[in-house]
């Protein structure tokens, strides 16, 4: 390869000569631990081709790569008369590729290899992006979400008319449910990730990205995820921040809204952007300009969730109390439950301070403990009922709260208040 003069990225076309006649290969020469001569074709598969008896011939060079930071999209990509779309990159599976020297899955890819391998964007908006962060979403954490914030307030105030946050997928509801507590929005904030990574076959990455442009240029101004909503590349669903969960570990169906229905979907087509449309809008949800831009973003990041299981010692409680925890989530079982041992260790923590919230492990349904002695013993001794919010939703918008005011009143009047979707005003069957 080295004689050819072609390098990692370049997309050329391979002649091989075999016994049964010459065949012809165009594709991105990818790297490889192998000696076989590796290419992405347009199909989006890979085919490892042997290096004997071929001619190499270079079609065009890679994208020169951006340096960290504020990037443009290539000229092509810049049209006047469309919306304007901000990418905010924080990292994950949809900003990563294989590191064919370990075959592990790694952050490598900046905003600007996104919209390279993804130039259909350029038909739907004119693009601009920022790495904001490039980590796998586990490396999340609320400093992390408030800067990110921050940037969403700053692209929204600048102009742009639609924000696109590419994320990890294992923690993006924690940080779509951060992002819409603290940023109130005239626009849509969309977030979007891949289960696979941009160069294996089977991802997902193009199609979620697509979609997430179309809903960045809607009428939808709320913060929302939108990822593949069934196993064809035929739709994504439009999930609310505050209502949705990763709830599979490989699966591109993984994210599903509970206790709320999506505020609609996707529908894709591979041969036309321009049919890539939203439809099947069921749910309610705030249009764009009903809203005033507002960036309240202080958070309290000492703040734990706590998932109760049977004989659990209820030490635990005073343990995060002990260390200087501001607030405690707590996922009991059923309509929100504990052992009676739990009870004095709850009725403690909020006497010194601390608000403990409850949640369920059901996921689906709403909290009650008006039910049985230990729900009614539990409101005695000072729970905080997360009605239907998710365990993680109720632990980010905790850390929020507590940013917002350490009045006990005013966070359990806060708790209980929904004030981004993530608490239902009906419960779903």
């Amino acid at each position: 390869m080295q004689d050819a003069e072609v390098e990692e990225g370049d997309r050329i076309r391979v002649r091989k000569d075999t016994d049964s006649g010459t065949a012809v290969y165009e594709g991105v020469f990818m790297p490889t631990a192998s000696k076989n001569i590796v290419l992405k074709l347009d199909s989006g598969y890979n085919i490892g081709i042997r290096p004997q008896n071929v001619e190499i011939k270079l079609v065009s060079r890679a994208g020169v790569l951006r340096e960290h930071g504020a990037v443009e999209a290539p000229e092509a990509q810049r049209t006047g008369h469309l919306p304007k779309l901000s990418i905010l990159s924080t990292g994950g599976t949809i900003a990563s590729k294989v590191d064919y020297r370990t075959g592990a899955v790694s952050p490598q890819f900046t905003t600007a290899d996104i919209l390279e391998a993804i130039p259909e964007l350029g038909q739907i908006a004119t693009i601009t992006g920022k790495v904001v962060y490039s980590i796998l979403s586990e490396n999340m954490r609320a400093a992390y979400w408030q800067r990110l914030a921050a940037e969403v307030y700053a692209e929204i105030q600048n102009g742009a008319d639609g924000i696109i946050v590419t994320h990890g997928t294992d923690t993006m509801g924690y940080t779509a449910a951060a992002l819409a507590f603290m940023v109130q929005t005239p626009v849509p904030i969309v977030l979007v990730g891949s289960q696979r990574s941009s160069d294996r076959p089977s991802s997902d990455a193009s199609m979620n990205a697509i979609c997430a442009a179309k809903v960045a240029t809607s009428d939808i101004a709320e913060v929302v995820v939108v990822m593949h909503g069934s196993t064809s590349d035929d739709f994504c669903f439009i999930h609310r921040g505050t209502k949705v969960r990763k709830m599979h570990t490989s699966a591109r169906t993984a994210f599903r809204s509970i206790n709320d229905e999506p505020i609609g979907r996707v529908r894709y087509s591979t041969s036309d952007v321009a049919t890539v449309q939203i439809e099947a809008i069921p749910a309610s949800y705030v249009r764009r300009g009903e809203r005033e831009l507002v960036l309240r973003d202080a958070l309290e990041a000492r703040c734990a969730l706590i998932k109760f299981f049977p004989g659990e010692d209820p030490g635990v409680l005073e343990y995060f109390v002990g260390h200087g925890y501001k607030g405690l989530v707590v996922e009991g079982t059923g309509l929100g439950h504990v052992s009676a041992e739990w009870i004095p260790g709850i009725r403690s923590a909020v006497e010194r301070g601390i608000p403990v919230v409850m949640t369920s492990q059901c996921l689906y349904g709403t909290i009650c403990d008006r039910v049985y002695d230990t729900g009614r013993d539990l409101l005695t001794a000072g729970i905080i009922e997360a009605e239907d919010m998710l365990p993680e939703t109720a632990l980010v918008k905790l850390m929020w709260v507590l940013g917002q005011t350490q009045d006990m009143a005013s966070v359990r009047q806060k708790m209980q208040e929904n004030i981004a979707g993530e608490i239902k005003g009906r419960r779903m069957p």
